[in-house]
């Protein structure tokens, strides 16, 4: 497992993960830690996964298959993780960071958005649909808990997956929206280096 580590941020890279697992680690991260405790980032990805957000709805899964459907403590709708997608979770202090949600929201979408311009691709926000956007199809998702003034869970970058999924459900409870990936936007990057333009940019944005 390794990491880096610097005054700001620890990133962690976990590789592949099972959701659950990785979902009760950050729940004791984040139970456990103090107020000197560093923030941490951690990328993986995990083997193919529903999650229902608080405001997750059944209904919006529109038909049976073999992946497993976990109701999760994050913010949000139903989405789908899968190999191939980069998963970053933010262990973030917001109280000492001295920023809310809101901005947080707002700091990942640019880092995101910053991360497309570095392929030459446009990202736009969406009013009132928290992600990331390529002309009109989702590229990122995000869903956050926060809790005692800590952050954890995160965002989800398509970048080289089946997105086959992603027509069983109503992508973050919207029916029809369409979802896209950095492989069929002309970006051949490996996913472990896409990994790391990633967390370059979430610690800048930070």
């Amino acid at each position: 497992m390794a990491h880096t580590a610097n005054p700001l941020l620890v990133v962690r890279r976990l590789g592949r993960g099972e959701y659950s697992t990785t979902w009760q680690a950050m729940q004791a991260f984040t139970a456990q830690r103090g107020p000197d405790t560093a923030d941490e980032l951690w990328l993986l990805e995990h083997p193919p996964v529903f999650t229902l957000g608080l405001a997750g709805r059944r209904s919006h899964i529109l038909r049976a298959s073999d992946v497993p459907i976990i109701a999760s403590d994050r913010g949000g709708q139903v989405t789908y993780h899968g190999p191939g997608q980069i998963v970053a979770y933010l262990l973030l202090d917001l109280r000492r960071r001295g920023y809310g949600v809101r901005e947080l929201v707002q700091r990942m979408e640019q880092a995101v958005i910053d991360l497309l311009a570095d392929y030459g691709i446009e990202g736009r926000r969406r009013d009132k649909a928290p992600g990331v956007y390529v002309a009109e199809k989702k590229i990122a998702a995000l869903g956050l808990r926060i809790r005692q003034g800590r952050s954890y869970h995160g965002l989800a970058l398509n970048v080289d997956m089946d997105l086959a999924p992603f027509t069983w459900i109503d992508p973050c409870g919207y029916p029809g929206l369409e979802v896209t990936q950095l492989r069929d936007l002309g970006v051949a990057e490996p996913l472990p280096a896409v990994a790391e333009r990633l967390a370059a940019r979430l610690a800048r944005c930070l």
